[in-house]
């Protein structure tokens, strides 16, 4: 049960983290945003690390760069195809497979939760969907946009898998190792872009990147503590469903208005949790 709620605290806090990148891109270089918040959140990691005790090994360091490398090619190739600007079509299939990847490899490594579990984790992918869903498609939509679509999500879910696999007494180092790595990939790609005039962050979106960074550093090491306590085929699931709390804030802060498929995933999510919780 606990693993369940540190799963769902995880997905929640993603999706804050996210709409505060999203509201810091608005004003920024995204990739920029990316690095940026990333390297903010530095302080907040190391008090984790000491607030949460683990093994420094090989292979907590190793695991752990993996994820932030595939974490960091994830949201190269997800920004790619956003620019397109057709989001309708990009978020639902990226979040889509996010989702199946790893239940994918939790089952065949031998995950056998419940059947009820199971429903609940099969819903949880279906509000993903519905709740990302937007109006329109706001672009052409072509085999190539699908592809990097799918790309995104096969390398986001890599990312929850890798993680995974990373060891129950490593405390948070496979999140700082995942870090580093996510910054020395970035960091030269943004640094390439300012030199061609990528806009520079102020005021607010400065704000904005700290936010986002704190934000999602603090809902890795929610996810990786979560996954120590429960099956990947279960967790990755529940934690995937960031999309809710962007759309919610989306909604109350920009006053945006959800459509009818996205209420019907909000009401989906709340019975994956529902589900998997009993």
């Amino acid at each position: 049960m606990i693993g369940i709620v540190l799963a769902a605290l995880s997905g929640l806090i993603w999706g804050v983290g996210d709409f505060s990148g999203g509201k810091a891109s608005q004003r920024a270089d995204s990739l920029l945003v990316v690095v940026v918040s990333k390297a903010a959140s530095a302080p907040l990691l190391a008090v984790y690390l000491l607030l949460v005790p683990g093994a420094l090994t090989v292979r907590s360091i190793g695991w752990g760069a993996a994820g932030g490398a595939l974490g960091a090619f994830g949201m190269i190739v997800f920004y790619r195809a956003l620019a397109s600007g057709a989001m309708a079509i990009v978020a639902p299939i990226s979040a889509v497979t996010t989702a199946l990847v790893p239940v994918t490899f939790g089952l065949a490594s031998g995950e056998r939760p419940g059947a009820v579990a199971l429903t609940g984790a099969a819903c949880a992918i279906a509000a993903i969907g519905l709740v990302s869903a937007a109006g329109g498609t706001g672009g052409p939509v072509t085999a190539r946009l699908v592809g990097l679509a799918l790309l995104s999500g096969v390398a986001f879910g890599l990312f929850f898998t890798v993680l995974a696999h990373a060891g129950d007494g490593a405390g948070l180092w496979p999140i700082a190792s995942a870090q580093v790595a996510a910054i020395a990939i970035g960091a030269p790609l943004a640094w390439a872009r300012l030199r061609k005039g990528a806009a520079r962050p102020t005021g607010s979106a400065r704000l904005w990147m700290v936010g986002a960074g704190l934000l999602d550093m603090s809902a890795n090491a929610l996810y990786l503590l979560a996954v120590a306590r429960g099956d990947l085929s279960i967790i990755a699931p529940v934690s995937s469903l960031y999309p809710v709390s962007t759309v919610l804030l989306a909604m109350l802060v920009d006053r945006e208005r959800l459509r009818p498929v996205q209420l019907a995933g909000l009401g989906l999510a709340a019975t994956a949790l529902v589900l998997v919780a009993s």
